[in-house]
């Protein structure tokens, strides 16, 4: 049973469409709501790890496009941290030409078939929609996922030119989503570059953060396919900072770019958090997702989570690790939040996406200790209710525990996804590297350059946790830099 939120209105419109009785040429006056498109049912899904988004078919993609105004001051592309050609590309989507839509994407950015996925279109380009008060936004993010789906699986994708080599070399550290910008800018400019993986599967984030039913592998590998193509070089289980230092690497490259990600947990600092079965998110996900250890023993990673899991968190890694948990099939997913869920940072999709799936939620709670029994496993935590206060820093108000609120919740493994700092691998083998208190690299802001000469960074090993499109974001920006630095244009 699928959840389809398509409109009767809407899917008339495809109909009198594909049957040629509405005019093409001349878009209709958008009179439809937005639509939503299709799920998995929320009974069926919570016991696999299958893509919950069914995601659009050719009529529905036409219908939703057939609501785009293309507005002159095109303020979804100005809204998008990528500058993706939107109007045109979803103009072109309404005229049923798919390849030439996805070419245009590609103008701009590699990856539609990602970002159309896990970015976080509301914020950005759906946010801009002029018709998102009257009938909710077009549906941007479904649309270019759509696009790069039906380009990919029809074989109407071809990787972009590149300009004639340089003689220039770049390395890039980290296979994840800002160096797989850098890769994909600096070959097009004709530069020479080979990624550097220290995980045995290309992707960073996006293969062992990204559950497969938010983000399928084959969706990652395609992408890293078509940078082959290109004639972009990889490389796996190579730590830099351990197997070579960056020192090591400016023997053999002009530049060096660092995206080395966001991979160390932070801890909660609560008693017992050194018991069995308490995971950090970082590693219970590396399990799941790129161990597959969900199907063990027929893989070699093995899991223990009993019958009730606890998860700590409210962003979309604590969302990840809840419903990964759920498919393991415990009696019982819990997730303590310390404020309500208008602050959760997680986006709201997949926030609705867990309580369908039947996550219990307990908002305005914190752990303040884990019990465990006389072997050392984890077997309660105990709690206390919070209280919204003053604004704190980042502008939320801040929670206040509650005299005499405690209380226990039993658990037989608890996952803590508070966050996540940068790699510190390089930070301590690259003597002269200035970093934060938060040991991310510090780059100037327009260049993304380090305080060394040749060496660039950005991502999540510059911003902290962030998002995907961010890191794009940052590593289109530094392909610029380092193509002037290189070439003095």
């Amino acid at each position: 049973m699928e959840r389809c939120l398509l409109t009767t209105a809407g899917h008339l419109r495809g109909v009198l469409y594909n049957l040629g009785m509405e005019n093409k040429s001349k878009k209709p006056t958008p009179a439809i709501k937005q639509n939503l498109g299709c799920h998995q049912d929320p009974a069926e899904r919570r016991n696999n790890f299958d893509e919950v988004a069914l995601g659009f078919g050719l009529e529905e993609a036409v219908t939703e496009a057939a609501r785009c105004l293309g507005c002159k001051t095109k303020p979804c592309e100005l809204a998008c941290p990528v500058n993706v050609k939107i109007p045109e590309f979803v103009d072109l989507v309404y005229k049923e030409d798919i390849g030439a839509a996805a070419s245009k994407i590609f103008e701009t950015s590699l990856f539609p078939a990602i970002c159309g996925r896990v970015c976080p279109q509301e914020t950005y380009c759906e946010a801009a929609c002029v018709l998102k008060d009257k009938f909710g936004p077009v549906s941007i993010g479904r649309l270019e996922r759509f696009t790069a789906d039906y380009a990919r699986r029809n074989g109407l994708i071809t990787p972009p030119p590149c300009a004639p080599d340089t003689g220039f070399k770049v390395a890039c550290v980290g296979s994840g989503p800002t160096s797989l910008a850098v890769a994909a800018e600096l070959r097009k400019l004709g530069h020479a570059v080979t990624v550097f993986e220290a995980l045995h599967e290309f992707g960073g984030v996006l293969s062992y953060g990204i559950p497969t039913f938010r983000l399928p592998r084959e969706v990652v590998r395609f992408e890293v396919a078509t940078l082959k193509k290109m004639g972009v070089r990889f490389l796996k289980n190579v730590m830099i900072g351990k197997s070579i230092t960056i020192e090591e690497l400016k023997k053999d490259f002009d530049i060096i770019y660092i995206g080395s990600g966001a991979g160390l947990p932070s801890p909660m600092n609560t008693p017992g958090e050194d018991l069995v079965g308490v995971y950090s998110s970082n590693e219970f996900l590396t399990r799941i997702n790129l161990m597959e250890a969900y199907k063990f023993p027929v893989t070699d990673t093995p899991y223990y989570i009993g019958k009730k899991v606890v998860v700590v968190g409210g962003g979309n890694t604590a969302m990840d690790s809840a419903r990964c948990a759920q498919r393991l099939g415990p009696g019982s997913v819990t997730l303590l939040y310390r404020r309500t869920r208008a602050e959760m940072p997680a986006r709201g999709e997949e926030v609705e996406n867990a309580m369908e799936e039947g996550i219990n939620f307990e908002f305005l709670t914190a752990p303040v200790e884990l019990e465990g029994d006389e072997k050392g496993r984890l077997k309660r935590v105990k709690c206390v209710r919070m209280a919204l206060g003053e604004p704190d820093a980042s502008g939320r108000r801040k929670p206040v525990p509650q005299k005499g609120s405690e209380f226990y919740v039993e658990a037989d493994s608890l996952v803590v996804a508070i966050g996540a700092s940068p790699n510190p691998v390089i930070q301590q083998t690259t003597p002269g590297l200035n970093t934060n208190k938060w040991g991310g690299i510090i780059v100037e802001e327009a260049t993304a350059r380090t305080s060394l000469d040749g060496i660039y960074a950005g991502g999540d090993v510059v911003r902290g946790g962030a998002t995907v499109l961010l890191a794009m974001k940052d590593g289109k920006n530094a392909a610029l830099a380092i193509h002037r630095k290189l070439t003095g244009n």
